[in-house]
């Protein structure tokens, strides 16, 4: 089958979710806008996912996965599933399911035009102390970057791979991955997706991921600003 989508979606220590990811990516396959499949990229979980991800992938065809050698984090298996994604379209959703896979139909209907969608969590159902250090980190990024966006951290985005492919990818780079784009002169936009609670399972990241981290991976990204190639191809031999 020619796909047109892969979604990626990073698993550390999420035994307790995979069944429930396996369900409903299954169902939004049937309902997509395009064709789609799932790309698990295991980033070195010590419990039951790759077991799981393995059943999974033997009994649905459109599950692919790849398995880290031990913990990388969440920008490097992003990173990794930009690398082994060959669809035109490449996708990012959390195994928490905290936004819904059904909403990758609203970010497709502005892909045509637009070189990255990414969600806004609309309503968060995450606690007050995350809640307000996401959106102090939003500032700051914000400040840092230009790129106008309010919820980089939205766990639900669709980039149009030639563009994802070019990102530089370091550790925390997930955060700034619209304003990478930009520097790609690419164009962006978010779109309000709906959140939930999570269902299962715990949160992988503290205050520190939250906060403090991204302010230390602002300056990496101004210094990469300064550096980094960008070109476009005018002519090549045949």
């Amino acid at each position: 089958m020619n796909y047109r989508l892969t979604i990626i979606v990073p698993v550390y220590n999420e035994e307790d979710n995979l069944e429930r990811v396996e369900k409903e990516l299954l169902a939004y396959t049937t309902v997509a806008k395009v064709s789609t499949k799932i790309l698990f990229v295991n980033d070195g979980s010590k419990d039951k996912s790759q077991e799981i991800i393995e059943t999974i992938c033997q009994r649905n065809e459109v599950f692919q996965y790849v398995c880290f050698e031990s913990n990388r984090g969440l920008s490097a298996a992003i990173k990794a599933g930009f690398d082994y994604t060959d669809t035109e379209l490449v996708g990012y959703i959390d195994s928490d399911l905290q936004t819904s896979p059904e909403d990758f139909n609203i970010l497709l209907d502005y892909i045509g035009e637009y070189d990255l969608v990414t969600g806004v969590r609309s309503n968060r159902k995450d606690s007050f102390v995350k809640n307000m250090s996401s959106k102090i980190a939003n500032g700051i990024r914000r400040a840092f970057t230009n790129d106008g966006m309010d919820d980089t951290g939205c766990p639900l985005k669709i980039i149009k791979t030639d563009y994802a492919k070019r990102i530089p990818m370091f550790k925390g780079l997930h955060r700034f991955l619209p304003a990478m784009i930009l520097l790609q002169k690419g164009k962006i936009v978010q779109v309000p997706v709906q959140h939930f609670p999570r269902m299962a399972g715990t949160a992988n990241f503290g205050l520190w991921n939250r906060l403090f981290g991204p302010l230390m991976d602002c300056f990496a990204y101004l210094w990469m600003k300064k550096k980094y190639i960008n070109y476009t191809i005018s002519k090549k031999s045949e």
